[in-house]
């Protein structure tokens, strides 16, 4: 028997499959769409909440409009077809306007994020000052601030996603050399290079504080992933969320930061430092350098800021 609406939503935390549930049987019995059409909205749905779930959110209520525009960049670098980026986004705004007119939430933070026209929408880059505020936060000896402190400075050395990140094995790592395996999108792997900083960070991690982890896995647990968590299993990319929203508040950044924000901090200081634009698809793994072109506008933007603040005659 054919799935269709809320059965083809994937394993979402509780609150927020119930949310989508109820906005599915809206748009079926309120206002009456065909299945093909609910099915559409429950695929989009499915994949926003996926991730919500990941980055840590677990209800409705506690999505900002950071939180969605974050998503729409996350579309723009998903490879996915334009049209079905901005129907997926249309979807999120539809049902948050439902949430917030049924009394499931208090405020609708997706009311002001618009479907971007197409190569416009710049994604968020950090200055390297506000980084290495970041990575200031992680200069403890504790061993949660030395596992910070790896896993911030490999995402910004390397530009990894943290799919990529968290899914990194011990033996993918070569310290010496400083060099890492990354396996990107259909499993395409890389090998990407990275820093003396990253080096260190990464090197503490491994010989000082993994170990110990390592020991508290269940027999029988595989224990090859490179960042592990306190019962010795592999990170999960919600602790990782967690970990790089934590060093953005306690650095006071001032906005919500969010792994992807790292990845685009590195194309963007590695474009402005003058590197070249195929040398920076080869290294955040894109298959087409029409996707790494984003990150050329930004600095675009910042010569345009710099003209209109340092020329006599820029105003």
């Amino acid at each position: 028997m054919a799935r269709h609406g809320a059965e083809l939503l994937p394993e979402l935390p509780a609150a927020i499959a119930r949310d989508i549930g109820a906005y599915l049987a809206s748009l079926r019995f309120e206002r009456g769409l065909s299945l093909n059409s609910i099915d559409a909205y429950a695929r989009d749905l499915g994949r926003y909440g996926t991730w919500l779930a990941d980055a840590g959110v677990e209800r409705l209520g506690e999505v900002s409009r950071t939180h969605v525009e974050d998503f729409a960049l996350h579309l723009q670098d998903s490879g996915l077809a334009p049209r079905t980026r901005a129907r997926a986004l249309v979807a999120v705004r539809r049902f948050h306007s439902f949430a917030a007119a049924d009394g499931l939430t208090g405020t609708d933070p997706a009311s002001e994020v618009s479907p971007p026209r197409e190569g416009l929408r710049l994604p968020k880059a950090l200055s390297v000052a506000a980084i290495e505020a970041m990575l200031a936060t992680t200069g403890g000896e504790e061993p949660a601030q030395i596992r910070a402190a790896a896993l911030l400075e490999l995402l910004y050395a390397t530009g990894a996603r943290i799919s990529e990140a968290v899914g990194a094995d011990l033996d993918d790592i070569d310290l010496e050399t400083g060099l890492i395996r990354l396996y990107g999108k259909g499993g395409k792997e890389r090998i990407v290079p990275f820093g003396s900083h990253a080096q260190a960070a990464l090197g503490a991690w491994v010989t000082r504080v993994r170990p110990g982890m390592a020991a508290k896995a269940k027999a029988g647990t595989p224990a090859g992933a490179l960042f592990l968590n306190a019962r010795g299993t592999r990170m999960s990319r919600q602790t990782a969320w967690k970990i790089v929203g934590r060093a953005g508040e306690l650095a006071g950044v001032g906005t919500e930061v969010f792994p992807h924000t790292f990845r685009h901090s590195f194309a963007t200081h590695l474009l402005e430092g003058g590197a070249d634009i195929r040398v920076v698809q080869e290294l955040l793994g894109h298959a087409s350098v029409t996707t790494t072109q984003i990150y050329t506008k930004v600095s675009e933007e910042t010569l345009r800021e710099v003209y209109a603040t340092s020329h006599p005659r820029a105003r």
